[in-house]
């Protein structure tokens, strides 16, 4: 899903662009800049595609700007030269520099010719984009396809019963919730979550097809979280929860399940508490997106900065209460005066 923002490429980039693809260049930056797309750094080739990779990417990536890249491979295909296509996106880089980029990303691909782009990568740190990384995206790229919540199901259920070992003391681990497997669809909106390429996704119950689906897409603020979530269905909500604590900026992966109370049917309620925990339990372990916190609300109301950032980072309460020496019965009345004897 892509968000178009109505940048597009400048009358000079959109020239160099017609001229690019012949060989003559290694390495095209581009940069958003006056809300247009601009050719900031040009490279041709030295050497081969590994040798030019090490010697000019990693140094044209800044600290706290996003870029793209496109590099060329030395291959080609029916279009002409194919092409790696880099986002780089520095975790310190203004939030709104973040999702610009990312929301114009589609309209460069677009412009320069999808057809001639072999590869993507996405990078947040350095190490993303070097060549090693570049080597091990390509290694993750070719590794077997992830298997869906119900594939790694029927997976366990196959080796407990190869390696159960029945007696009087065995003690059975029940399942706990019901694992609806993920559309295609909802497990590439998971993978660039994963990989902060949007900040915000809702995920929705197919309840006849037994599927759990992507609903929405976008990349959002804290302040509109509540404007998101649906007053007449339940949803599963993830967002990434872009702040500043204690002086230094986090994101935080939130976790949200949304049911607004008894207007959804029985079945609705019941389904989506019991998905709920295999679908928790796939984005940490399979995704490993180590959640912050998991929220359950019934009012979009409830999802202000302050509540959310207050679940995130729970204030301490330091100081222990004196003890409190318990009052009498009332109605004692005064304390009397006994003389000794």
């Amino acid at each position: 899903m892509s968000h178009q923002t109505g940048i597009i490429p400048s009358p000079d980039l959109e020239k160099f662009f017609g001229s690019a693809k012949d060989g003559t260049w290694r390495l095209l930056k581009i940069d958003i800049e006056n809300e247009r797309l601009h050719l900031t750094e040009s490279a041709k080739p030295e050497g081969t595609f590994e040798q030019d990779y090490q010697k000019m990417v990693v140094r044209l990536l800044e600290d706290k700007k996003p870029c793209y890249i496109l590099f060329r491979y030395d291959s080609k295909n029916s279009m002409g030269y194919e092409w790696l296509f880099i986002f780089w996106s520095p975790d310190f880089a203004q939030v709104r520099d973040k999702m610009l980029y990312a929301a114009t990303r589609a309209t460069l691909k677009t412009e320069f010719g999808g057809g001639q782009i072999k590869e993507e990568m996405f990078g947040s740190v350095k190490e993303d984009c070097s060549y090693h990384g570049y080597l091990k995206h390509m290694e993750a790229r070719s590794a077997p396809a992830p298997l869906t919540m119900a594939e790694e199901e029927l997976q366990i259920i196959k080796h407990n019963e190869v390696n159960a070992h029945i007696n009087i003391d065995t003690r059975a681990q029940t399942m706990q919730g019901v694992a609806f497997p993920l559309s295609a669809e909802a497990q590439d909106a998971l993978v660039k979550f994963q990989n902060k390429q949007c900040t915000y996704l809702q995920l929705s119950l197919d309840l006849q097809g037994e599927l759990v689906n992507l609903a929405k897409m976008a990349n959002v603020e804290v302040g509109d979280i509540m404007s998101q979530v649906p007053t007449d269905a339940a949803r599963y909500h993830l967002f990434w929860y872009q702040h500043t604590h204690e002086g230094d900026y986090t994101e935080s992966p939130v976790f949200i399940y949304s049911m607004p109370g008894y207007k959804c049917s029985i079945k609705e309620r019941m389904l989506y508490s019991s998905c709920k925990s295999p679908l928790v339990d796939y984005i940490e372990r399979h995704l490993e997106i180590p959640l912050a916190k998991k929220l359950e609300i019934d009012d979009p109301k409830e999802l202000t900065a302050e509540f959310i950032y207050d679940e995130v980072h729970p204030k301490v309460n330091v100081a222990k209460q004196a003890f409190a020496k318990p009052k009498g019965p009332a109605g004692r009345g005064p304390k009397r005066m006994t003389k000794p004897k």
